[in-house]
């Protein structure tokens, strides 16, 4: 696994959480805690490790093609249920 490639992509997906964090600074409608920001750290950092392995495996280009968008909609779509709960299920905090 190419180590300094993954720090990279993990120093990427962390500095996304600089956008609530700036927003939280200028409104009242973001209301993060630190648990917010260390679950969304956790499920980037996951979702980044996940895309080196992929990229790391000795597939042909289009299913790891395939294989990427389909872990960016599951990441979307976990995101999107823990935030405003989408589909209703316990992930959301309710």
């Amino acid at each position: 696994m190419n180590k300094k490639r993954l720090g990279y992509r993990l120093l990427f997906f962390w500095s996304l959480l600089l956008i609530p964090l700036v927003g939280s600074l200028f409104t009242t409608e973001i209301q993060w805690n630190t648990y917010d920001f260390l679950t969304a750290a956790l499920l980037l950092s996951i979702g980044a490790w996940c895309m080196e392995r992929i990229l790391q495996s000795r597939q042909t280009k289009h299913i790891k093609n395939i294989a990427m968008v389909v872990l960016l909609i599951l990441l979307l779509l976990l995101w999107t249920e823990m935030a405003v709960g989408l589909f209703g299920s316990p992930l959301a905090g309710y």
